[in-house]
């Protein structure tokens, strides 16, 4: 607690090497200090304005600078169906997650099955721009999020990683019955400390069955409620990143319980 307000931490799940039986390892690590805020703003690029304004089909964002002869990175958006989830802008939405960094395109779920839209939005995305066939991530905030864990985890030789914003991992849906597959897939989930606190068996209970698979989930707990809150998605700028072109090396953890 600092000034009144909950500090962030960030909650990992290390497998234990030792033998089977060896207890769960969860541990808090400090956030380093928050980098100085971007300035507010809609994209308004040539780029990006002709995307948004572009013929029928799921909607792209294409980076400031594009340049057509680099394979962009891509991240393909479930925007959340709930019927109180605010309106999915995905300009504005890659406007706080980076500017410069990736090709981004909204799967367009309604009533679809979203496998078909992930795959739609991916073939929209490459008819648009040039797309790394190994760093396409999967990403949804609420509802949205868990439907792109199911599908990356269904297809998780396809994809580079996928991340859930507030919405919860699957885990009664056989979705590690292709496990060899599914412990190299990189997933991050995102929630709110009130989340926790409502239901802290069901995160407990996720951590567990990857700690047990031996998968690879970064778990980060916010004290806002925002699952699209500048802090979440600058953070998920930096997950993306270092998963797609490769991260530091991480200190030792320290044994919280």
């Amino acid at each position: 607690m600092k000034d009144g307000r909950l500090s962030q931490h960030v909650l990992r799940c290390f497998p234990a090497a030792e033998s089977p039986a060896a207890s769960l390892r969860l541990v808090h690590t400090p956030r380093p200090a928050e980098p100085p805020r971007r300035p507010s703003c809609t994209p308004t690029s040539p780029a990006v304005a002709a995307a948004a304004a572009g013929s029928l089909g799921p909607r792209v964002f294409l980076p400031l600078g594009h340049e057509p002869g680099y394979d962009y990175p891509l991240l393909v958006w479930f925007p959340d169906l709930a019927d109180d989830a605010p309106h999915f802008d995905l300009g504005r939405v890659m406007a706080r997650v980076s500017l410069r960094n990736f090709v981004a395109v909204e799967a367009a779920l309604g009533d679809a099955d979203p496998h078909a839209a992930a795959w739609r939005a991916i073939e929209r995305a490459e008819s648009m721009a040039s797309i790394h066939p190994q760093r396409v991530f999967l990403v949804g905030a609420g509802q949205g999020g868990t439907a792109a864990l199911r599908v990356a985890c269904r297809h998780a030789d396809a994809f580079a990683g996928a991340a859930s914003l507030g919405g919860r991992f699957p885990l009664d849906e056989g979705l590690f019955a292709r496990l060899a597959d599914v412990r190299r897939l990189p997933m991050l989930l995102t929630t709110s400390r009130d989340e926790c606190d409502a239901d802290p068996a069901a995160v407990e209970r996720t951590l567990r069955v990857f700690h047990a698979a031996g998968g690879m989930l970064g778990m980060r707990i916010y004290p806002g409620r925002s699952p699209l809150s500048r802090t979440v998605l600058d953070d998920l700028n930096r997950w993306v990143m270092e998963t797609a072109f490769g991260s530091p090396k991480v200190a030792a953890p320290t044994l919280v319980r």
